[in-house]
């Protein structure tokens, strides 16, 4: 049986962000053929993979497993990483105890090499994602060990954390699969402890210093700032993630999501595909409507946006230097650069709160990523707006209300107030 050739997806850290046509391909054809998130999760895999820039022993270690499992995803099981089940976990390490003889290797080479014909790095063809060994020139039966089995799955384990805090994800089967392995007795790989701080949201004073800073900047330098409001405006009323509003392989944002029912007259934002391939319409506020329009009046546009529009939801500020968008002006942000430009203003807000003497909130906010605008989002319309939970969780695109309902904060004062009048017989003394 002749099996896919594993190509690897990494560079090493001085290279990985710059991207590579040759892996774009391959995305873009997995994309296409098998797995239609494939590009987001390379996304994905790429950040986490760079978070692990200052260690250089962890990085070669985690972009190799990574590698292998999205290989084994992608080329062999056919699935996204968030379809990914504790049976399908036991099927990968399944892979992994006993892989394709073609896919061992007895020699280690780089996974990236220096094309001089094309002038560019180009995936090492003879890289294999398994390493057996040789004793006297003979080959030996290939063998995991029980340690390198366990530092496979935690690896994995850790990248599923990250997802989860991005929530790309709602499940981390490799956690899963160690729980009821027969490695638990000996240890248990906790899920990263910073997976709750993904969860935090501004609150009401933080998110008012972001607002006014933002308002601001685009007040004095509109050139620069009227699209940061209105990204910032889009993320957090529409509870958007940061890839639903940037552009990657086979997905790039126009003005023409927002969309109005002609016999409502209500107005919605379309997310053609998020985490896992869904879809959804977000419901749209008034005070978001009102922006769209000062947005696109700034860019010369028409107040609303016409059916099918495709003039980009975010456009640069310089064109292109590299890329599929060399040269191009009137064209999408990718990931990195909306949450570089998000992360200013975060920083510049909290700077402006620490003046005022809210020393600890800006110390808060200093902590938190453009990911948690999504969350201020959510918990704000629950706790503050009142928004009914199932409203809430069509709009946030969660699977079970359970998920939405994690976002409902109550304070001690607020539960003893809510408690102190409620009586033991409603119906005591009606017949007085």
């Amino acid at each position: 049986m002749q099996h896919q050739a594993v190509i690897p997806l990494f560079d090493s850290v001085e290279f990985i962000q710059e991207g590579n046509c040759i892996v774009n391909q391959y995305i873009t054809q997995i994309s296409l053929m098998k797995v239609v998130d494939a590009g987001l999760v390379m996304e994905h895999a790429t950040d986490w993979l760079f978070e692990q820039k200052h260690s250089e022993n962890n990085y070669k270690a985690y972009r190799s497993e990574l590698t292998t499992f999205l290989h084994w995803c992608f080329d062999v099981a056919s699935l996204s990483p968030t379809e990914v089940m504790r049976k399908d976990m036991s099927r990968y390490v399944d892979y992994c105890l006993n892989p394709p003889m073609e896919l061992i290797g007895y020699f280690n080479v780089p996974q990236f090499k220096f094309d001089k014909y094309l002038g560019e790095r180009i995936p090492n063809p003879l890289w294999k994602p398994f390493v057996g060994k040789k004793y006297l020139g003979q080959i030996q039966p290939y063998r995991l060990s029980d340690n390198a089995l366990k530092t496979k799955i935690a690896i994995l384990s850790s990248f599923y954390s990250y997802l989860m805090g991005e929530e790309y994800c709602e499940r981390n089967p490799a956690q899963v699969w160690l729980n009821h392995s027969r490695f638990t007795l000996t240890r248990r790989y906790q899920s990263r402890i910073d997976e709750e701080e993904n969860s935090f949201a501004f609150t009401e004073l933080q998110w008012s210093y972001i607002m006014t800073t933002v308002t601001i900047l685009a007040e004095a330098s509109p050139e620069l700032h009227q699209r940061s409001l209105f990204l910032i405006s889009l993320i957090y009323s529409c509870y958007l993630r940061i890839s639903d509003v940037s552009a990657r392989a086979g997905y790039s944002p126009v003005m023409g999501q927002f969309r109005q029912n002609h016999q409502t007259g209500i107005w919605s934002f379309h997310i053609p595909l998020s985490k896992g391939g869904k879809k959804r319409n977000v419901a749209i506020s008034k005070a978001l409507l009102d922006a769209l329009v000062t947005y696109r009046q700034y860019l010369g546009l028409t107040d609303y946006p016409h059916p099918n529009e495709s003039h980009p939801l975010f456009v640069r500020h310089r064109a292109a230097g590299r890329g599929r968008d060399v040269g191009l002006l009137n064209a999408n942000l990718g990931i990195r650069q909306i949450r570089d430009e998000i992360q200013y203003i975060i920083k510049l807000a909290a700077d402006n709160a620490q003046t005022d003497g809210f020393i600890h909130d800006a110390q808060q906010m200093r902590k938190l990523t453009a990911h948690n605008i999504r969350h201020t989002g959510i918990t704000h319309d629950i706790n503050i707006n009142r928004r009914p939970l199932s409203h809430v969780q069509a709009d946030a695109g969660h699977e079970s209300i359970d998920t939405t309902s994690q976002y409902l904060h109550t304070t001690q004062t607020e539960r003893h107030e809510s408690a102190f009048n409620k009586p033991l017989d409603h119906l005591h003394g009606i017949n007085e």
